[in-house]
C-alpha cells in the first residue's frame, strides 16, 4: 500500500472521528455548526482515482448521516463537493490545475484560499438547502451558510497548518 493511499485512509478516520466525536458538539448561536470533515474531500491527492474519490465521499457522508441523524443530506453535500471538486480546482488554480502540480496544505496563497471557500461554501449551501428544504427560508439557509463557512474555513485552515507535512 503506497503512503498517499495509507496517508488518505488515516485522514479519512481522523478527521471522521474529530467530526463526530468533537465537532458534532459544537452548536453556538444556532448558526455555527464547523464541518471540517470536508478536509478529506479538500486534501484527496489531485491526480488520485475520481472514482476512489466519489466512493469514499459518499461513505464519508452517510456515516456522517448515520451519526448525525440526518437522513442523507451529508452524503448528497460530500457528493456534490467530489463532483464538482475539478471544476473548483480549475477555476481557481487555471493552468496549474492542468499540469497537476497543487498541494493544498503548502502555505496559503490566493489560489489556495478561493479553492477552500468556494468547496466549504458550495458544499455548506447544499447541506443547509437540503436540510431546511423550504424556499420560504432562503435568508435562514443564507445565513447559516455564510456563518457556518466562515467558522469551517477558520478550523479547516488551522486544521492545514497544524497537521503540514514537515519539509525534507
Amino acid at each position: 500500500m503506497n503512503s498517499a493511499v495509507l496517508m488518505s485512509l488515516v485522514r479519512f478516520f481522523i478527521l471522521l472521528t474529530a467530526q463526530i466525536i468533537i465537532f458534532n458538539n459544537i452548536d453556538l448561536f444556532g448558526y455555527i455548526n464547523p464541518f471540517p470533515y470536508i478536509l478529506f474531500i479538500l486534501l484527496f491527492p489531485v491526480n488520485g482515482n475520481k472514482q476512489l474519490l466519489i466512493i469514499t465521499s459518499f461513505l464519508l457522508g452517510i456515516i456522517m448521516d448515520i451519526f448525525s441523524n440526518s437522513g442523507g443530506v451529508h452524503s448528497a453535500s460530500c457528493l456534490i463537493l467530489a463532483y464538482s471538486r475539478p471544476y473548483i480546482f480549475k477555476f481557481s488554480f487555471g493552468l496549474s490545475y492542468e499540469y497537476q502540480t497543487i498541494k493544498i496544505n503548502d502555505s496559503l496563497t490566493p489560489e489556495r484560499f478561493s479553492f477552500l471557500l468556494l468547496s466549504v461554501v458550495i458544499h455548506h449551501l447544499t447541506l443547509f438547502i437540503l436540510e431546511v428544504f423550504q424556499l420560504s427560508s432562503l435568508w435562514d439557509i443564507l445565513l447559516r451558510t455564510i456563518i457556518a463557512s466562515l467558522f469551517t474555513l477558520l478550523i479547516c485552515i488551522i486544521l492545514i497548518y497544524i497537521f503540514k507535512p514537515s519539509k525534507r
